[in-house]
Order: structure tokens, then C-alpha cells, then sequence
């Protein structure tokens, strides 16, 4: 008892001696000691990056292959190599029914290892693969300029939003769309798939289009950067854009970045040869193109290239060459009516060090993230 006065006596004396000790001056119990060693922050885990680790060399670059899809095998060639997607064309439609077109669907996603894009171009108007056919839509989705002459942008609203919900059904989740290229000639080749207005209006027609797409969670690909113009069409023949490269960040850019800023998942890239940027290689094969994609308008998702077999290209290399050519350019997507050839190719290429491993991953993560941005990899 004594000595627990006699503490307190002391205790007291101490206080009135030297005052109360600050707050300020006690460390909060969250905060280390001055002489703790200093702490090291963990980056975050990169899901994507974690999940390319789980993949051989050989299946990265298998995922960099959007490819047209098989006539034969096709369940059995995707999973023997992990494709990255399958582009359905209207052949792929034919005779089929929702149900039968979904089944076959599934069968191409249990058959892989890394579920997979699956793609279509459903434009409207005169690019329409899945509702050209009656059995799965009674009439086909207007043009962009019917739509809009029709309703204005809340007709556009509403047809994207039924046109995500009919490919969701069947196991389709990327559309090829929107088409961000400034036409206002009926005489252009690119015109009528086009929204025929101004670069201005045409910016508010994509951003509409990509924000009711995210909304859906249907994947979108604006096209065709950098912009069509009044060229000709290069499945049939080499395009040599002369315009000057102010038109295109005054005018053909403009959709394109609108697209971007609305949360756009991947950009394809013409094979226009595009003087002003790069005199020698069409757009797509082009590094200095993706260079101005990637610096100029800030876009950090999906570049992929139109068909690597449209004469545009094969008149100018061969598709194997192309193949390797548009991963050197900055390709992550190669766009591909012969995967075998083309796959084997960039293969050759990585393994002769033409091209590095970490090149690979590098598209290959871009890939993976939009698949987990869709739900399709958790």
C-alpha cells in the first residue's frame, strides 16, 4: 500500500515538473517508430500478367491469332494450339438455328485452354453476318444512317443495345463495330458503312455506340484506323492515302479518340499506306502508325490488324511475312484466314529471335485483360 502512494506521489511530482507529454508528440499506433526500417511497398498484382505466366511461349502467340473460323475442326484445331478467337462470317450462319449456333460455340470454348474471343461484323446495313439470316432476326439491323435519319442517337441507343443482347445469346461477345470512318460522299467506297456525317457528329455516333457497348458488356473494335477516307477498298487492291496528316488529327482522328475516351476495347487498323505517316508500309504492317495510335491518342488496349490475306496485303508480301511483319509493327491481334501458315511464321520468328518472348507477352496480356474485362476469365 505504501509503495503504491509512494508511486503515485512521484508520478504526480513528474507531471507537475515537466508537464503532460504532447499528443503530437506520441506515436500513433499506426505509424512506425522513428528508428523502424523503412517499409517497402508492393506493387500491385497485375491479374493478367499473372495469368499469361500460367501459358507456354507456343499458346502467348497462339493467343494473338483473331482467326477466321474453319469450315472443319474447328473445336479440335482451337484447342490443340489455345487460339486466341474465332471471326464468324456468314457462311458460319447458314442453315443454323440460335440454339445450334450456341452449341457450336461451346464446343469451340470447352475445347481451349484460355476461353475465346468469339467475333462477328455486324455493322448494320450492309455488313451484317448474323441478321442477314432470317432464323435469327426478321429483318437485317439498319445502316447507321438509316438508324439515325429514323430516330437520331436514342434509335442508335437502343439498336446496339438489341444487337448486344441478340450476339450475347449466342455466345458472341465481341462485335466488330464501330465503324469511326468520316465519309460525307455517297461516292466513297466506305460511305455506306459509314455514319455519313462530319468528323464532329461522327464522334458522338461512336462515343454513343461504345458506352452503350460497355454498358452490355459486348466487346467493340473501332475501325479502320486511321481513317478510310475516300480510298479504295483494300480487299480488292492497294490504297495510297495522299491526304496531308493535318486532315487526319483535324478530321479522321476525331471518332477514333472519342471511341478511345468512352472505353473502347480494341482499334483495328486498315492497310492503307498512309504517305503522311509512313510512305512505304500499309497502316496495319506500319510502326510508325501505331507509334501515333498508341503517343498521339493515348489508346492502351487492343491494336489489331484487318485480314492479313485481303489483296492489300498479299499484294505486297506474302501472309506468312505479314504475319511477322504486323507483330514487329505493334500488332497484339492478327486478324488471320490462315492461322496454320501465319501462327507457324511468328513462331519461326520468336524462335530465331526475331522477335522477343517478352514482345509476345507483352500483346498477350493486353488480350487477356479485355477477356477478363468481359467475364470471360475471372
Amino acid at each position: 500500500m505504501k509503495k503504491r502512494l509512494l508511486c503515485l506521489l512521484l508520478t504526480a511530482l513528474c507531471i507537475t515538473a515537466c508537464g503532460k507529454t504532447p499528443i503530437s508528440d506520441v506515436p500513433a499506433a499506426d505509424q512506425p517508430s522513428p528508428d523502424a526500417p523503412p517499409q517497402t511497398v508492393q506493387p500491385a498484382v497485375d491479374p493478367a500478367e499473372e495469368y499469361v505466366k500460367t501459358l507456354t511461349l507456343n499458346q502467348q502467340i497462339a493467343q494473338m491469332f483473331f482467326s477466321r473460323c474453319p469450315d472443319v475442326d474447328a473445336a479440335a484445331l482451337a484447342g490443340q494450339y489455345n487460339i486466341g478467337g474465332y471471326i464468324l462470317f456468314g457462311r458460319d450462319f447458314e442453315g443454323q438455328t440460335p440454339t445450334s449456333v450456341r452449341q457450336t460455340i461451346d464446343s469451340y470454348q470447352s475445347a481451349v485452354q484460355t476461353p475465346m474471343l468469339i467475333g462477328v461484323d455486324e455493322e448494320g446495313g450492309t455488313v451484317v453476318r448474323v441478321s442477314s439470316n432470317p432464323s435469327f432476326r426478321a429483318v437485317k439491323f439498319w445502316s447507321p444512317q438509316a438508324l439515325y435519319k429514323e430516330g437520331g442517337l436514342d434509335l442508335i441507343t437502343s439498336d446496339t443495345k438489341e444487337k448486344d443482347a441478340l450476339l450475347a445469346s449466342l455466345g458472341i461477345n465481341v462485335n466488330l463495330a464501330p465503324v469511326c470512318d468520316v465519309s460525307t460522299d455517297p461516292k466513297d467506297f466506305i460511305n455506306a458503312r459509314s455514319f455519313g456525317q462530319d468528323a464532329a457528329a461522327t464522334g458522338e455516333y461512336v462515343k454513343t455506340v461504345v458506352t452503350q457497348m460497355q454498358t452490355d458488356g459486348m466487346g467493340s473494335v473501332l475501325k479502320h484506323f486511321p481513317g478510310y477516307g475516300n480510298n479504295i477498298d483494300t480487299h480488292t487492291g492497294i490504297a495510297i492515302d495522299e491526304r496531308p496528316l493535318d486532315r487526319f488529327y483535324s478530321a479522321d482522328f476525331i471518332p477514333f479518340q472519342s471511341g478511345i475516351d468512352a472505353g473502347a476495347d480494341a482499334v483495328l487498323v486498315c492497310h492503307n499506306i498512309v504517305t503522311a505517316i509512313d510512305p512505304k508500309l500499309p497502316a496495319s504492317l506500319s510502326h510508325p502508325v501505331h507509334e501515333v495510335l498508341r503517343d498521339d491518342l493515348n489508346f492502351s488496349g487492343v491494336v489489331m490488324t484487318d485480314d492479313l490475306i485481303m489483296d492489300a496485303i498479299t499484294k505486297y508480301t506474302d501472309g506468312a511475312d505479314a504475319a511477322v511483319l504486323a507483330v514487329k509493327a505493334g500488332n497484339d491481334l492478327l486478324i488471320s484466314s490462315d492461322f496454320v501458315t501465319q501462327y507457324t511464321a511468328v513462331k519461326a520468328a520468336v524462335d530465331a529471335g526475331e522477335i522477343s518472348a517478352e514482345r509476345i507477352a507483352e500483346s498477350a496480356v493486353r488480350i487477356v485483360r479485355w477477356k477478363m474485362a468481359l467475364g470471360l476469365i475471372e
